[in-house]
């Protein structure tokens, strides 16, 4: 799974984009609201490590993740 920080501009705020192996979207979601997302795809006993993850990495930067 990999994990992508993008910063947002003006009234946008910052997302995060969780894809597969393939690369295929699996959750776009705000930096400050990842519950229901990760929630919807079954992630959410992870939330805190991938938030984790989420908070050292930098903007436009991919990290892959093993869950």
């Amino acid at each position: 799974m990999y994990l992508i920080k993008v910063k947002g501009v003006a009234k946008i705020p910052d997302y995060v984009q969780l894809r597969d192996d393939e690369f295929t979207l699996l959750a776009y979601f705000r930096v400050d609201r990842p519950d229901k997302s990760l929630e919807k795809i079954g992630l959410a006993d992870k939330a805190e490590y991938i938030m984790e993850a989420v908070k050292n990495l930098p903007f436009g930067q991919i990290l892959k993740l093993e869950l």
